[in-house]
Order: C-alpha cells, then structure tokens, then sequence
C-alpha cells in the first residue's frame, strides 16, 4: 500500500475546520468588520496550529492509536480527563449537531421532504464514509475540497469583481470601534480551527509526528486561506448594516446566502455559492465526525471490527442527530457555544500535557514544538482568554453586534 500523502491529510484537516469558520465567521465578524476581523482569523489560526502541535508532542511518548482520552488519563488527574473529556464531546457534539439542522434547512428545500428526513438521510449518507474508515474520508475529503475550491473560486471571483471599497473599509461613525467587536470574534474563530480531535488520527495514520505536523499546517493554511478571501468578498459586497437580520436569525447558513444572493445580479455566481455552502458543511460534518468517531472508540474501548465500528457510530452521530430532529437553534449561537468550551481541549490541556511530559522527560527526542515554555504559556493565555470573552459577551459585558 502506497503510503498517504500529506496532501490527504491536510485536506482532512481543513474540511474538519472549513464547514464552521465559512459560515460561522461573516456573521460572527459583522461587528468588527473587515481589518479586524483578518487580524482576529490570522492570529487563531498561530495559535491553534501551536496549541495541536502540542498536543502532537505529547502523543509522541505512546504508542500509534493512542489519543487525546488516553494521554490525558495517563499523564494528567482523573478529574481533568473527565473534564476534558466533557468539554471534547460536547464541542463535537454541538458542531455536529450544527451541521445536521443547517443540512436539514438545506436540503429539505432541495429535495422537497422534510426538515427532520432530509438531517436523517443527510447523516445516513455522510457517517457512510466515517463508518468506513480513515482513508474512506481521506478520498472523500479530497474530493469536496475540490468541489469548494472550483465553487469557491467562481462564486469569490464573481464577488471580488463586486467588491466595493468604501464598503470593505467602511470606518466606525459616532458608535462602539469595530475593534471593541474583534473580542467576541474569538470563540467563533476558535471554533473555526478546532481539529484538535483529529491530530490523534493524523499521528496515527501516517506514522511519523513531523509529517502529521506539516499534515496540519497545510491543513490550517488551506482554511485560513478559505476564511480570509471569503470574508473579505462577503464584506466587500454586503454592507454591515445589512448584517442585521442574519444576525438576529442567529447567524443561519440559510438567511446568510439569501441575503448575499440578494444583492448579486448573478445566477452563475448565487448557484456557485449555493454549491460552495453545500461543500462546507458536508466536508466539515465528515471531518469532526472521524475526529469524534476515533476519539469515543478510544473512550469507550470499541474495537475497529464491524461491530465495534457500528457502535462507535451509534455513540458518534446519534444524539446530535435527535437533538436536532428536537430543537435546532442558530448556527453562530451553536459554534460560540463550542467555542468557549473547546478552549478546554484545544488550548490549555495541549499546552499542560506538553509542558508536565516536558518536565518528566527533559531529554526530547523526535518532535518538539519551537518555543520553549513562552508557546505553552501563550497558548494557556489564548484559550483563557477567548473563553473570558465568550463568558464576558453572554453577560452583555462586551460590545455584540446586533445590526
């Protein structure tokens, strides 16, 4: 067998990103507005690849299959692993869920059924390919990378040929800066890079912690890439007024792409996007779902045979699946949600596991992240942080944008 390229790898990294950060971010950004905004993405996007790589130290003192459950019950308290563990599902949980209502509203239109068949149909379809296996969701993601990026670059080239400066640049008058707003951009951002779950699996299947390193860098670089140009053309063609009533409709897939549709006079460009939007949230649904699939086979100890994968499905794709048959709600709303408690496991656990195996182990072999303990420490400062900001916006304490 031919070994798997970096390519793979990168791509199922940025589809695990992609989905939320694509839909997430113009809404979630609409506040701080175009500048501030690519500051905000650009620095998440640092942090978060350190804070994985991290994590990708510490996985190297065990053996392949190993994860982020079993370095954390091992190397850290009981009490922290559960905690981990909490915080780890529920984020998965709540993007999946995400997904499956967004996919819901989506295809129910498209294919004339209803909202609750067409989440059933659409997570019977997708899983498929987790069920499968690694390299089933490695071809898949390939292939609806491609699809984004051949959707991405004409629908994005039709907007740029729209964008209007004063627009893209337009300077906060007589109100709060839009630089108050970049603040409660965070978590989304945040959310926006959360792999973390995969980097157990990039580890895994390649073998080799440097070539899963630059398996998630490229991976981060192709979402950063994708959120940058995609907020500067919706900014660039949407007035931040006009924000308004997606935000109060919290920040839906749907009222995003209608709004956008309604201020192009372009068929080719609207179909583009629709195609693209579609592409972002089945790549990212596949991606968090193999994230979260390896990681509760590993809680759970389901072994990788067709019953034990059955299994791990069941735990992987259900709940979210009837949670969201029972009570969908905004897409932004859902990502913050995620956003604050992903800095549990995507920040300052990372960074701790990293810095006490440091500790144990003062000789280094393999892997080590640059940086010395001035990246643990910004990387625990980072996630801090963002869910202060979170905490701090639920509680009216931080500027939000309402429109």
């Amino acid at each position: 067998m031919s070994k798997p390229s970096t390519l793979g790898g990168a791509c199922i990294i940025a589809s695990v990103c992609v989905g939320a950060g694509m839909l997430g971010l113009p809404s979630a950004g609409a506040g701080a507005w175009t500048l501030w905004s690519v500051i905000a993405i650009s620095f998440t996007m640092i942090m978060m690849t350190l804070s994985g790589w991290l994590l990708l130290e510490a996985l190297k003192h065990y053996e392949f299959k190993a994860s982020f459950n079993t370095v954390t019950k091992d190397v850290l308290s009981n009490k922290v692993n559960f905690i981990n563990n909490l915080s780890l599902y529920f984020v998965g949980g709540i993007l999946l869920y995400a997904y499956i209502s967004t996919s819901g509203m989506i295809f129910s239109e498209m294919l004339g059924v209803t909202r609750e068949l067409a989440s059933v149909l659409f997570v019977a379809f997708c899983s498929a390919f987790v069920l499968h296996s690694t390299r089933a969701v490695d071809r898949i993601s390939i292939v609806l990378i491609l699809f984004m990026i051949i959707s991405f670059v004409l629908g994005v080239s039709g907007l740029a040929s729209h964008i209007s400066m004063p627009v893209l640049f337009a300077q906060a008058q007589g109100e709060t800066p839009y630089s108050a707003y970049a603040l409660a951009l965070l978590p989304v951002a945040l959310t926006s890079f959360g792999y973390h779950h995969s980097v157990s699996t990039m580890r895994d299947y390649y073998q080799d912690e440097r070539r899963a390193k630059k398996a998630i860098l490229g991976g981060t670089l192709i979402a950063l890439t994708f959120y940058l140009g995609w907020v500067i053309c919706i900014f660039g063609n949407l007035p931040r007024e006009a924000f308004g009533p997606v935000v109060a409709a919290g920040g839906g897939v749907d009222v995003l792409m209608s709004a956008l549709t309604a201020a192009i006079d372009s068929n080719s460009i609207k179909q583009a996007l629709h195609i693209f939007s579609i592409a972002a949230i089945v790549s990212s649904f596949i991606g968090v779902g193999l994230g979260v699939f390896d990681y509760l086979a590993d809680l759970f100890g389901f072994a990788d045979t067709k019953q034990g994968r059955v299994k791990t499905w069941g735990v992987t794709f259900m709940p979210p699946l009837v949670l969201s048959l029972v009570a969908p709600f905004g897409f932004v709303t859902a990502i913050g949600l995620a956003g604050a408690a992903a800095t549990i496991w995507t920040c300052i656990i990372p960074a701790t596991l990293a810095k006490t195996l440091r500790q144990k182990v003062p000789v280094q072999d393999g892997f080590v992240v640059p940086g010395g303990n001035v990246t643990i420490y910004a990387v625990i400062a980072f996630g801090v942080l963002t869910a202060a900001f979170h905490l701090l916006a639920m509680a009216n304490l931080l500027p939000v944008f309402k429109g």
